[in-house]
């Protein structure tokens, strides 16, 4: 196995907050995307803390000096594997999950401004070539690329990010985007359906134009949507029309190097180079996006089925005396936890509402955090790859918070039992479970997706058993694991049989404002916790004054603090992302969201 190390510490994280910084790279937002509790994305971890200069040096991967002198073999195509169905929303505006950002990524995955942890997080130009602020800090302006090309001959302008801030932002539309388009003037007046335009964006020409927000925040620009639309493609339907339209669907136009050829949903794409890309026709004749059996990933990859695929730990190690296969492996943007159902969305008032009493005791949600062995969950199933978290962040990242000022939550059985006993559960009936205050019968649900598939059964049942051992008689909802689309339908939907679910978060790279996630009026606040004190500091943490980073990042250890005193979910772990990489296959860059960056430099060298 070859092997190439791309630990980040967060000694390499920069915080960028001022005029000159970016939003998200692949994903131009600081929403996050459901990590797939890892299609292999959720368990796996930390050891070194390498510095710049090694992770930089590392950032070469697969390429090789034939490739750097910019004499990269031509043609050939490159599977890219991924182990749950996609959905099929290949519409940045309208998808939810990372299994539709990657089959986006290959074919549409240029935005605003770039954003790589090999650049230190700063945003780099990319379809903007330059972008400035007013004095007030209140209005940016853009200036595109010119000559950038859609894939149905269109050229790419101004016009076409205001088509995609008012496609979601329209009173119809009802994606998770909004938060990435609230903040722009006007945006309360167009929701309402009050006005015809945003009063906010304003197109100067075919390759400028400015954004102006109503206050100005900390983080405006690493919240602004860094995605256009392809307004000539989409502008004939209703907005209410578009995600599940044959032009997302079955037909959808990219700027990326790689066109989309052929759909079999949920199974695969097929692309084909695009000629015509702004930086460069690719290398490759084309690229597949294929769906595979998670158990065989390892196999697969070294059988030379798929080119690039996130493995487990447990699929990595075969490979080691493999010369066919390279392994990168990099410390991730993302956090695995357990989460408690605490109320439901409200999809009128587009608030969350709290009225769950069965998990309204701290106290008990304090006892399941000490009834889990966080630390034998990595053990067990992740060959000692992980780190235990006690905060909703990514480890690496510079927002999170001092470990000394947190609760441990320990593996603790015996604290749990103290803590139920406290909060009114005893085991009244002497059947080894508790029961509620009132003594009824206190049954849980957990809900689990069946990814990674060689280690989603045992790992549930490991947890399931830690619970039953203090008392609590949980069970697998319904018997059995959910597909990755199926079990965020029923998250999302609040579905009356979850009490607990296992998710994970692929967090954004620019900025770690919890907003999209966190807040009474975020769709994605999944455990559906309304905390008055959370609101505030979440916007304190924005404010003009949070400008100053060492204010925010009082605030943010303010912020952390509560969330893990409440413990609305239990953080799990803070992971490393592991990728076999067929050894013929170049130009690969492993970030810390995926192996999609850049797919034009691909190429397959069979010397």
């Amino acid at each position: 196995m070859k092997r190439s190390r791309y630990l980040l510490g967060a000694s390499l994280m920069s915080v960028a907050i001022l005029a000159a910084c970016g939003g998200e790279g692949n994903d131009g937002n600081n929403n996050a995307d459901p990590a797939d509790n890892n299609a292999n994305n959720a368990e796996v971890n930390d050891t070194d803390n390498d510095g710049a200069d090694d992770a930089d040096a590392d950032n070469e991967g697969n390429n090789d000096e034939e490739a750097a002198d910019g004499d990269a073999p031509q043609g050939g195509t490159v599977t890219y594997g991924y182990t749950a169905p996609f959905a099929g929303v290949l519409d940045w505006n309208f998808y939810g999950g990372v299994d539709d950002s990657l089959a986006l990524n290959i074919f549409n995955g240029d935005a605003l401004y770039s954003i790589s942890s090999f650049t230190d997080f700063e945003p780099e130009p990319s379809l903007a070539h330059d972008w400035e602020w007013s004095d007030d800090n209140l209005t940016v302006t853009f200036h595109l690329e010119e000559g950038v090309m859609w894939h149905n001959g269109e050229e790419l302008t101004a016009e076409d990010f205001e088509f995609s801030y008012e496609i979601i932002a329209h009173p119809d539309y009802d994606g998770p985007r909004l938060s990435n388009v609230d903040r722009i003037e006007g945006f309360d007046e167009y929701r309402a359906g009050d006005a015809d335009s945003l009063e906010g964006v304003n197109v100067i020409d075919d390759y400028t134009f400015e954004v102006t927000f109503q206050e100005a925040l900390a983080n405006n620009l690493e919240n602004l949507w860094a995605y256009p639309s392809p307004k000539a493609h989409l502008e004939h339907l209703e907005v209410s029309e578009i995600e599940d339209s044959e032009e997302v669907r079955q037909n959808p136009v990219g700027l990326g190097a790689f066109e989309v050829e052929n759909i079999v949903p949920g199974e695969q794409i097929e692309y084909t180079a695009f000629e015509d890309y702004w930086q460069g026709a690719p290398n490759l004749d084309g690229a597949v996006y294929r769906i595979v059996d998670g158990n065989q990933a390892g196999e697969l990859v070294a059988q030379g089925e798929v080119d690039i695929i996130e493995l487990t730990p447990t699929q990595a190690l075969p490979l080691e005396d493999n010369e066919d296969v390279t392994v990168e492996e990099i410390e991730a943007l993302s956090y695995s936890y357990l989460g408690f159902k605490l109320g439901e969305w409200n999809a009128e008032e587009e608030v969350v509402e709290m009225n769950n009493p069965k998990f309204e005791s701290k106290e008990l949600r304090q006892a399941f955090a000490h009834a889990i062995d966080r630390q034998g969950i990595i053990d067990e199933f992740n060959e000692g790859y992980g780190t235990v978290i006690n905060a909703p962040e990514s480890h690496i990242r510079w927002s999170y918070p001092d470990e000394s000022s947190l609760n441990q939550y320990e593996y603790d059985p015996d604290r749990a039992r103290e803590l139920l006993e406290e909060a009114g559960y005893e085991d009244v009936t002497g059947d080894g479970f508790v029961e509620d205050p009132d003594g009824e019968e206190f049954t849980v649900n957990l809900a689990a997706m069946d990814t990674p598939a060689d280690i989603a059964e045992p790992r549930a049942q490991y947890i399931l058993q830690t619970l039953q051992d203090v008392g609590i008689n949980a069970q697998l909802m319904d018997g059995q694991l959910l597909d990755f689309n199926l079990f965020y339908d029923l998250v999302e939907e609040d579905d009356e049989n979850i009490d607990i679910f296992m998710g994970a978060w692929g967090l954004a790279t620019a900025d770690p404002d919890p907003s999209g996630l966190w807040r009474s009026n975020d769709f994605w606040n999944f455990p559906r916790w309304d905390n008055e004190e959370s609101d505030e500091l979440i916007a304190e943490g924005l404010s003009e004054e949070a400008l100053d980073i060492d204010y925010r990042q009082e605030v943010y250890q303010e912020w952390h603090q509560l969330v893990n005193e409440e413990l609305p979910l239990i953080p799990l772990n803070s992971p490393t992302d592991l990728y076999g990489i067929n050894a013929n296959v170049g130009g690969v860059t492993v970030d810390v969201r995926d192996a999609t960056a850049n797919p034009h430099e691909w190429y397959i060298d069979e010397e």
